[in-house]
């Protein structure tokens, strides 16, 4: 069984596991930034909503996200800048024996965007994929609107591979996404010191 849970932190980011106790604040940033992060929010599509599927609720997704997490499936990690949540990192749809690959989704509260909070955050969970879980390939998926999440590949430098077509439910339709990845020794001195030395503390 892989260790969770599991904490990281780089002067006033951290991850950590997310928390039911969380719920409140979660709730309050999810509010303030409904219309920024609706355009890139995951959504059921008619075939699940036909079956009867409901979007869950704060508490049944942390159920579920522990659950998943426990099985060496899922690192479910709340995103907090000086303490306070401001967003999510979650490594998905980990797979081991011949693949060892997974994938990074994230979201954050616009208020701390364009920090630099999200680059050092997903440098950080590649850094413990790899050097830690021993993965071989984690992939970041994005829509070609997405600016903002787009720019946190391009600080990172993780490498663009392709695109995929109807890939995910977005926004109440299927969408279009541009895939990167980074594979295992791709960046021998760790992603978030590389990033460091391109994109100093201020």
């Amino acid at each position: 069984m892989r260790p969770w849970p599991v904490t990281l932190t780089d002067g006033d980011v951290t991850l950590r596991p997310l928390r039911h106790s969380d719920g409140g604040q979660w709730r309050e940033v999810r509010r303030r930034n409904a219309d920024w992060l609706q355009e890139w929010e995951a959504t059921l599509p008619p075939e699940a909503l036909a079956e009867g599927e409901a979007a869950p609720t704060f508490s049944m997704m942390v159920r579920r996200l522990k659950r998943e997490a426990k099985e060496g499936r899922t690192l479910p990690w709340a995103l907090a800048h000086q303490g306070r949540l401001a967003g999510q990192v979650t490594v998905g749809g980990i797979t081991w024996g011949s693949l060892r690959a997974g994938y990074i989704g994230y979201w954050i509260d616009r208020e701390v965007a364009g920090r630099g909070i999200m680059p050092t955050a997903v440098a950080m969970a590649l850094d413990y994929c790899f050097s830690t879980l021993k993965l071989h390939r984690i992939e970041i998926n994005i829509r070609p609107e997405n600016a903002a999440s787009l720019r946190v590949v391009e600080k990172l430098g993780v490498a663009r591979e392709g695109e995929r077509a109807s890939y995910l439910h977005i926004n109440g339709a299927w969408r279009d996404h541009v895939t990167f990845a980074a594979y295992s020794g791709d960046v021998p001195e760790g992603w978030l010191a590389r990033y460091r030395m391109h994109h100093p503390a201020r």
